[in-house]
Parts: C-alpha cells; sequence; structure tokens
C-alpha cells in the first residue's frame, strides 16, 4: 500500500506548535507523515523529531521516507507509551508534542482493514493490527446493552437499541463477518425516514466501534496529562480532533489545566489548591478554512486546539 493522506490543519498546527527550530519536537501521530514533513522543514539542523505511530503501514512509509535525515527518530508504539518513552529516549522536556487524531485516509482508503461503510470487507478496524480484539469480536460476542451502551456513547446515535437489538438477533442466526453485512442489519435497524436524511446511516455505528476497537478516547484520556508533563517551560500541545467526544475531552483537560479555582463560592479562601500550568494559545479552535475543506471534506469537523505550558 502507498500510504498517501492529505494533511488537515497542516500550516495552522506547525505554525501553533514551533516555538524554536532547535528544540525537540513530538508527532503523536504519524500517519502519513504531512504534518512530521512541514516541521522537519522548519526545524533547524539541531532540532529533532520523535514520531509515533502504531500502524505498521505508516511506520515503513515514514522509514523510507525519512531515511536520510538523522533529525528523526521513528517509533513503533500507541501514543500512550508517550512519557515512559521519551524518558526512555532521554528527550525530555521537549518543546512540543502534536495529535491529529482519528483514522488516515490509508487506513479509511484500504478495504481489508474493515474501517469503511463504504467498501465490502472483513469486519476488523484495528490500528494496530498485532492486537487480539477487533470490530468482528465486538459485534458477535458483546452483550446488547454493552453494544448499545457504545453505539449510544461512541456514535452519539439516536438509534443505539434498535441496531444493537437488530445485531443480536441477526448475529443468533450466524456470525457477523463483514462490514456489508454489518450495514445491511444497521439500514434495517434504522427507519426508512431517518434514512433520508442527515450521512450514511452506518456512519456513527462504525465510529462508535472504531473508538472502541481501539480504545481511542481512554488512550487520549490517559495521555494529555503526560504531555504536559512532557513539555519544557513555553512548550506547546496541540490536538486535532474529528468528533465532538475528542474534542470535548481535550477542551475539558485543557481547561483544568488554567488552574481556576473550583471551591464553593461561600468558602472564605481557595481550598481545592488549583495551580495554572498552562495557558490557551487560542481560546477557541482553530477551524479549517473554507478553501481547505473544498478540496478535502474529511476536514470539515476538524478543531485544532493548542495549550503552552507556563
Amino acid at each position: 500500500m502507498e500510504f498517501k493522506h492529505v494533511t488537515v490543519l497542516l500550516e495552522e498546527s506547525i505554525d501553533h506548535l514551533l516555538t524554536d527550530p532547535d528544540g525537540t519536537y513530538v508527532d503523536c501521530t504519524l500517519g502519513g507523515a504531512g504534518h512530521s514533513r512541514l516541521l522537519l522543514k522548519r526545524l533547524g539542523p539541531g532540532g529533532k523529531l520523535i514520531a509515533f505511530d502504531q500502524d505498521p503501514a505508516a511506520v515503513k512509509h515514514a522509514q523510507a521516507l525519512f531515511a536520510q535525515d538523522q533529525r528523526v527518530q521513528i517509533i513503533n508504539r500507541n501514543f500512550v507509551y508517550l512519557e515512559e518513552t521519551l524518558k526512555e529516549l532521554d528527550v525530555l522536556p521537549v518543546k512540543g508534542i502534536l495529535f491529529d487524531l482519528g483514522v488516515s485516509s490509508p487506513q479509511l482508503d484500504e478495504a481489508e482493514r474493515g474501517f469503511s461503510y463504504m467498501q465490502d470487507a472483513p469486519l476488523d478496524m484495528r490500528m494496530n493490527s498485532a492486537q487480539a480484539l477487533s470490530a468482528e469480536e465486538i459485534v458477535n460476542e458483546w452483550s446488547a446493552q454493552e453494544l448499545e451502551r457504545i453505539i449510544r456513547e461512541y456514535g452519539e446515535e439516536r438509534w443505539a437499541r434498535r441496531i444493537s437489538d437488530f445485531i443480536v438477533n441477526r448475529r443468533a442466526h450466524s456470525r457477523i463477518e463483514s462490514t456489508g453485512e454489518l450495514v445491511e442489519v444497521i439500514k434495517n435497524a434504522i427507519p426508512a425516514a431517518a434514512r433520508r436524511e442527515g450521512p450514511h446511516p452506518a456512519k456513527r455505528t462504525f465510529q462508535a466501534l472504531r473508538i472502541a476497537v481501539n480504545d481511542e478516547l481512554g488512550v487520549l484520556d490517559r495521555t494529555l496529562d503526560q504531555a504536559l508533563n512532557c513539555l519544557d517551560a513555553g512548550g506547546r500541545v496541540g490536538v486535532i480532533t474529528f468528533h465532538s467526544l475528542e474534542d470535548r475531552l481535550v477542551k475539558q483537560r485543557m481547561q483544568s489545566w488554567l488552574g481556576r479555582c473550583i471551591c464553593p463560592p461561600d468558602f472564605p479562601v481557595c481550598r481545592c489548591g488549583a495551580e495554572a500550568k498552562a495557558r490557551l494559545v487560542s481560546r477557541k479552535p482553530i477551524l479549517p478554512s473554507a478553501e481547505e475543506v473544498d478540496y478535502n471534506p474529511r476536514a470539515r469537523s476538524a478543531k485544532l486546539r493548542v495549550a503552552e505550558k507556563l
């Protein structure tokens, strides 16, 4: 597979992240290496880039791309091990850390990965093909209650109960093994009138399964504070999100770094020990331009939030 990917919020993210051209930076989501390439163009000879990706295809692509650049170190690992890995490499503290969350175009477009509801393929959705849990296991072995919960919470799908009931009824006869089979079950579960408006009827359920398979929200939750810990004073962390669940988590965590007192208003003195650890570089999220959305519709829902360590 040729690992091609249109990078979202490319200039904006590097503009906001880069503060010292001779510093060490971390790309936690290497993917097609778009952000890494631009970062390296702007880094000086003393700069260094550490790039993480759990997808062997992304790592192989980047190793070939950056083979001649001694400033790059590629780590084939989930970014949940960020702080541990940077300690092992003895590069702390770093000047900037970037997360570009979600699925890269090659993962969506390569049918056999099972991420897309537009192509029939094995029901997989693993970003790291070495892990055991797949979408096929969740769909066929998790309880109706658990299926309903993840489809409602992670997919924000109003028809979560009907979809989970239809899945359980269908798998009682035979396992659901392909994306095409699952799409048909979802279409049958959602009333025809509801299918006529809005996005593809399977979009929300597929998002929910992908998040559950890869524990995306859990990994992000466990990594954001690590990122702040790893930064030098004045260093920045930038996070590009693609759906409201990720964005809400990032927004709330960055707000918690501001150190605002959460004591009841009738307390005479602060007891919560609130202490500012960071400031917001931009009060509101940075959004893609209309031009970017025109040539890359996948950028439509992207939001970039950036915080600077005090």
